[in-house]
């Protein structure tokens, strides 16, 4: 059933402007046009709107294909989402198609992912063939004749060849020589099947279920059983048969099971300006679980009035679910859709069970569908990342974020990474600046950084630490290295404030009047506060016991409901590094 809309019209009072008020003409004028506008709606106030396909609308095939439907709690019926819809289709010979789908524009189906144009299954002719046996009257002629007298009784040298039979005559005689010295022949006069199969895969549509395939177009009816198309198309369309291969131009809905007089005239015009032969045919299209998008599939699954999930987070082959309590008992059935949605992309989709609460950053996972490895690559902005989910801390929405950060880096920055991870930013910086030191806590997270250091080709440019981090930043500005720090990355938002206390005094044993330049640090955090910039640089101010005056903001994510993370940019000050004490933060 096709959706339905009541528009409703509620008495009102008419009010009119003051000046109207003396001029009663216009006043019945305008109440007169109001009262008519309001009838009009009135009478028209079940309209029904044609917006494309959907589950809720069309109806179950009678008999409908038996599909594997997976296994355990995941199980779903696939053939229960198929929908079978009733349109009209025109049949119009293949070489004139295209040029009547131009002059029907607003006429046609236009459903998305569904073509206009389909073929009728069994009446496509070779393109080579089809030269062979018709002439320009699309009659059986001399070739025809030509090649009937040579299968007959071999013919005779006399008979003139086309093309096609002067080519296979080369290909057998030489065949018979071995091709020896005329070794590029056989593929000229014969292209690798591979090829056309390829040119024919463009053109078709797909007509059964299976492997990447969504729709089945049947014809069920045609204008020559039901009623005589001749006062329209002509007398030679009820005494000749088609020849050569034919599309069907699929209708607007609206046109479905309708005769041709009820066409609108557009579309008659359409036809009368072309001189070939057209056929009005009835069809049904048959729409798979393949064609439905995913929303739409989780909303016909789930409870009504239940808030279907949108998105997901995509590492690799993995993605990355965070349901609510309220889709935990459906949670098998909600992967298995994206899995099936979004292969072969992603293989295994995964849930993350609790917040992430430990000083590693790893989160606990849960796999809900696909395969059960969690260790995937990822490339991002030409770097390949090895990722073990269940070991190390990764996001992706962060991608734009370390872009932004790595744009504002020189090629003779030596960036300190303090918490590194994997190695995204590490890494994406190492191939601009001229040199990067990283650092993170956790083990597994070093191990995949080295790994991805050299599956990077990065070796010469980054050295890895695995160091708590105070202490990496005390040993990396205290010792002597040829390098010296420029830009200090601290990408731990839950804590990382709490760590620029290190920087109070970190110059202290040296002298104010030495040639060293005071790097510039990047930190980032959470705030829920009505003003969060303000909020922010409260903490870093606590933190370092200095008021910092030139801090730049930037809000990266709405991580949840009032919650922001953001980044703060600022030169360490003077007063902070040449501090004759360090200070612990408050």
């Amino acid at each position: 059933m096709s959706p339905t809309f009541l528009l409703q019209t509620p008495h009102f009072p008419l009010f009119l402007p003051s000046s109207h008020r003396l001029l009663p003409n216009r006043a019945a004028l305008l109440f007169s046009k109001t009262l008519n506008l309001t009838l009009n709606l009135t009478s028209c106030s079940r309209i029904d709107l044609h917006h494309g396909p959907s589950l809720r609308r069309g109806r179950h095939p009678p008999t409908p294909d038996t599909l594997p439907a997976g296994d355990g709690a995941a199980s779903i019926e696939k053939s229960s989402f198929s929908r079978v819809f009733d349109v009209s289709a025109l049949r119009v010979p293949a070489e004139e198609c295209s040029a009547l789908e131009g002059r029907l524009r607003g006429h046609l189906l236009n459903w998305p992912r569904v073509r206009n144009i389909a073929r009728v299954p069994g009446d496509d002719v070779d393109s080579d063939m089809k030269k062979l046996i018709r002439d320009s009257e699309g009659d059986g002629g001399d070739r025809l004749n030509s090649l009937a007298l040579r299968v007959a009784d071999g013919g005779s040298d006399d008979l003139s060849l086309s093309p096609v039979l002067y080519r296979e005559k080369l290909v057998k005689d030489f065949n018979c020589r071995g091709f020896v010295r005329f070794p590029n022949l056989a593929k000229i006069s014969r292209p690798k099947k591979k090829k056309e199969n390829r040119k024919r895969g463009r053109e078709e549509v797909k007509e059964r279920e299976g492997k990447n395939e969504f729709i089945l177009i049947e014809v069920v009816g045609n204008g020559e059983e039901e009623e005589d198309l001749r006062g329209l198309l002509g007398d030679e369309f009820k005494a000749r048969r088609w020849r050569g291969p034919t599309r069907l131009l699929l209708l607007d809905e609206r046109y479905a099971n309708k005769g041709t007089e009820e066409l609108p005239e557009a579309i008659k015009v359409a036809l009368l300006l072309l001189r070939s032969v057209y056929e009005l045919v009835q069809c049904q299209i048959t729409l798979f679980y393949s064609y439905w998008p995913m929303n739409e599939l989780l909303e016909a699954l789930l409870p009504e009035g239940t808030i279907v999930p949108t998105g997901f987070e995509t590492v690799g082959h993995i993605a990355h679910l965070n349901l609510r309590d309220e889709h935990l008992p459906y949670k098998k059935l909600i992967a298995q859709v994206v899995l099936d949605k979004n292969k072969p992309k992603i293989q295994t989709v995964v849930n993350k069970i609790d917040a992430i609460q430990n000083d590693y950053r790893t989160m606990q996972l849960e796999v809900l569908a696909g395969n059960n490895s969690v260790v995937t690559t990822v490339i991002e902005n030409g770097i390949h990342f090895q990722v073990d989910l269940a070991t190390v801390y990764w996001n992706s929405r962060l991608a734009t974020e370390r872009q932004r950060l790595i744009y504002t880096f020189t090629n003779s920055d030596v960036v300190c990474d303090v918490f590194s991870g994997v190695g995204p930013i590490a890494i994406s910086a190492a191939r601009k600046v001229k040199h990067v030191y990283a650092n993170d806590l956790n083990p597994n997270a070093v191990e995949y950084l080295e790994r991805n250091v050299v599956l990077n080709k990065l070796e010469r440019k980054i050295e890895v630490f695995n160091m708590e981090g105070r202490r990496f930043i005390n040993a990396i500005f205290a010792s002597q290295r040829p390098y010296s720090v420029t830009q200090v990355v601290m990408n731990l938002p839950n804590d990382a404030a709490e760590f620029l206390d290190v920087f109070r005094g970190i110059f202290r044993n040296r002298r104010r009047n030495d040639d060293c330049s005071l790097p510039k640090i990047h930190v980032y955090g959470f705030s829920k506060a009505q003003n969060p910039e303000y909020d922010f640089h409260e903490r870093i101010n606590m933190a370092l016991c200095e008021s910092v005056s030139d801090v730049e903001m930037h809000k990266v994510r709405l991580v949840a409901p009032g919650k922001w993370m953001l980044c703060a940019s600022f030169t360490l000050p003077q007063s902070v590094a040449f501090a004759r004490q360090p200070t612990t933060s408050l």
